[in-house]
């Protein structure tokens, strides 16, 4: 059984249908990346399999063995569904560290299958990742993502995947915004995760985060729909002549 399996999905908002009859299987251990212009019905497609109340799903949509449409966005994080946002919010009076702490409580069971750390050893654990990212201690007494620069909110959401470490990944447009040091910390976040237990489906516009995150399958989105699927060098057409033939 595929961990994600998509069959013939379409997705709503209102009467509007913005995904068009997507399929798609992703396998334990696999990344694939979504690409297409914008519009195309990439970041609504994630955002619906993530449980965003606005959006509507109809098809067949199955993770980890569960319909996916028969659970709230809740029961699909402590399944092990993790979305990464292109906008990140902030969270004024909630510490970035509390934040961490709450989410790994409450699917503790599910990431390690052994008995939860304590606090001081959860601080011991966050520092060797902060160490990892290349972020200062500080920011986990801040208000979460409160006066964080764009590339500082996206890494904090993959200090976030690091602490979960959910099965399967939507990182919908995590290169957004980010200079290049950036994007190789967050790329090099999500790479240490990579292995048989971690699956990702990366949306993006560009080939550049495609450089570092290696994918094993790549797939062109256009008008809601997949017109093309194909590897990595794929992407790198992409790059090199754009998506006129697809629109």
């Amino acid at each position: 059984m595929s961990l994600l399996s998509i069959n013939n999905l379409r997705v709503t908002v209102g009467e509007k249908e913005i995904v068009c009859g997507v399929s798609l299987k992703v396998e334990e251990g696999e990344i694939h990346a979504i690409m297409g212009p914008n519009g195309s019905g990439k970041s609504s497609l994630v955002h619906a399999l993530a449980g965003h109340p606005a959006y509507t799903m109809h098809g067949t949509v199955s993770f980890a063995g569960k319909d996916l449409k028969e659970c709230a966005a809740d029961e699909r994080a402590r399944m092990g569904l993790f979305l990464a946002f292109q906008y990140p919010r902030e969270i004024v009076g909630v510490s970035l560290k509390s934040f961490l702490f709450a989410a790994y409580r409450a699917q503790h069971q599910r990431v390690t299958g052994k008995k939860r750390m304590s606090p001081l050893q959860f601080d011991r654990m966050l520092g060797g990742v902060l160490k990892e990212l290349r972020m200062d201690p500080a920011f986990l007494d801040r208000s979460l993502n409160q006066g964080f620069s764009g590339g500082e909110k996206k890494k904090a959401e993959i200090l976030q995947l690091k602490v979960l470490q959910p099965q399967l990944a939507l990182l919908d447009e995590t290169d957004s915004g980010l200079d290049i040091d950036a994007l190789r910390i967050v790329a090099d976040g999500v790479n240490t995760l990579r292995g048989p237990e971690f699956s990702a489906i990366v949306v993006t516009h560009y080939a550049r985060l495609l450089q570092y995150v290696i994918p094993d399958y790549v797939h062109i989105m256009v008008g809601g729909r997949i017109v093309e699927s194909g590897g990595k060098e794929l992407a790198e057409e992409l790059e090199k002549k754009g998506y006129g033939k697809y629109i």
